[in-house]
């Protein structure tokens, strides 16, 4: 659990710095993605690796649910939470959900798929005047309609949640939480979880409410 929570964590990191060249103006943002699809075999073992990491992590996280639920079948007659935060106690849930936003955001941006973009555009076949695949229009183009920035947003919440618990966890987890550094690890958990939930969201509310590249694909249209 703690060791495929660990290298799902630094892929959300690392995707967030990606996405966030949108800011940059297309040139950017489509170098990237020139450059990801520049390495051909390496990034579908990439993709493939930590699509089993998710199955994993899915995994790993039902088993323990299970095995804490067969060692008191019995519920508590009265139950009082003293230290287990929403969070904490919804992690299975929240998983789950953002399992099935993985897939969708698969189908939407990887694939393109027209049916679940809601543009009824090919995203695949946009090309910059370089050429290269247009993943700045792409991005504003998926984002311009209100029901997908919203569910992103709400997929963008149960990842904070999901996170400001689990990286606490996953120090406890690999025995790296000592009562010393236990306050110093939970702050640091909270820190990355914002940091990381304002990075993603802000891409999607840039696009939907301030009219981020806007004018550029209108000019495609």
């Amino acid at each position: 659990m703690a060791v495929t929570g660990m290298v799902l964590f630094l892929f959300v990191l690392g995707h967030m710095v990606g996405n966030l060249q949108v800011f940059l103006g297309p040139e950017a943002i489509n170098r990237y993605g020139a450059f990801l699809h520049s390495v051909g075999e390496l990034l579908w073992i990439v993709r493939l690796t930590l699509l089993a990491m998710v199955a994993l992590h899915i995994w790993a996280a039902v088993s323990l649910t299970v095995e804490n639920r067969a060692a008191r079948p019995q519920p508590y007659a009265q139950q009082e939470l003293v230290a287990a935060s929403y969070a904490s106690r919804t992690m299975i849930w929240s998983g789950l959900i953002i399992a099935a936003f993985v897939i969708y955001h698969l189908l939407h941006f990887t694939v393109g798929m027209k049916a679940v973009n809601l543009t009824g555009r090919d995203f695949e076949a946009l090309r910059d005047d370089q050429g290269r695949h247009d993943v700045y229009a792409m991005v504003v183009l998926g984002f311009e309609k209100p029901i997908v920035a919203v569910f992103y947003v709400f997929a963008m919440t149960l990842l904070f949640m999901h996170l400001s618990h689990g990286l606490s966890a996953m120090f406890q987890s690999m025995g790296w939480k000592s009562p010393t550094c236990a306050p110093l690890i939970e702050k640091f958990a909270v820190v990355v979880s914002w940091a990381i939930y304002v990075g993603y969201i802000s891409i999607p509310i840039s696009i939907l409410f301030f009219g981020l590249g806007r004018g550029y694909v209108e000019a495609l249209k």
